[in-house]
């Protein structure tokens, strides 16, 4: 190094010793939220849209008659069949709504194209659905047909992943389900040439049919 270009380093040394240490960053305030407010202040609207967002596919039913209907249009649309059903309590729901289901696990492996199942709550932060091992839908119904369909109440939306969770905590207690998974679209990957692939390792489509909350599910 010439003797020029040591001064020149060592008077810039100098200058940053002299202006004395640098500020410290501000200091984070802890109390405040972690998350901006939701999209909007209704959370059913909030997750509406954001599962929406999140490639899902939404229907408000304002009752039985409309969730025929709607159900109806869907698997017209789709051209798929009846779904599995499972659940009892849902039977019951689509009997009285007057939907075709197929209740028993014949064929499920070769012809499982459509199936419905409840969920544990509804996240609007992420639009997320979480549903459990816990109810007669059990691991498969919400991961190995080719579709899955969703029928939910708006009192099932929370705000965010933490209130579903919690939800959970205080619906099983000591003795939490098995499985408890978090869908937030259908399934998707981009790990091979950043190629977008649906239905990778779930359901390709996914849609959820808001009920509105008269009796129970």
């Amino acid at each position: 190094m010439s003797e020029s270009s040591r001064d020149a380093v060592l008077a810039r040394i100098r200058q940053g010793l002299a202006a004395g240490p640098a500020p410290l960053p501000p200091r984070p305030d802890f109390a405040a939220p972690v998350h901006p407010p939701l999209s909007n202040a209704d959370v059913v609207v909030a997750f509406a849209e954001r599962f929406q967002q999140v490639g899902g596919e939404f229907y408000y039913c304002e009752d039985l008659a409309a969730l025929a209907t709607q159900l109806a249009a869907y698997r017209e649309r789709q051209q798929v069949s009846a779904p599995y059903v499972w659940e009892p309590d849902l039977q019951a729901v689509l009997q009285v709504a007057g939907v075709e289901f197929r209740a028993g696990e014949a064929d499920f492996v070769a012809n499982a194209d459509l199936s419905l199942t409840s969920c544990e709550a509804l996240v609007a932060r992420t639009g997320s659905v979480l549903v459990s091992a816990a109810t007669a839908s059990g691991r498969r119904l919400s991961i190995y047909p080719d579709q899955h369909l969703v029928l939910a109440r708006p009192s099932q939306v929370v705000a965010e992943i933490g209130d579903a969770l919690r939800v959970i905590q205080e619906r099983y207690g000591a003795a939490p389900p098995s499985m408890v998974s978090l869908t937030s679209g259908p399934s998707r990957t981009a790990d091979i040439e950043k190629t977008l692939v649906l239905g990778a390792h779930g359901p390709r489509r996914i849609a959820l049919f808001l009920l509105e909350d008269e009796g129970e599910i």
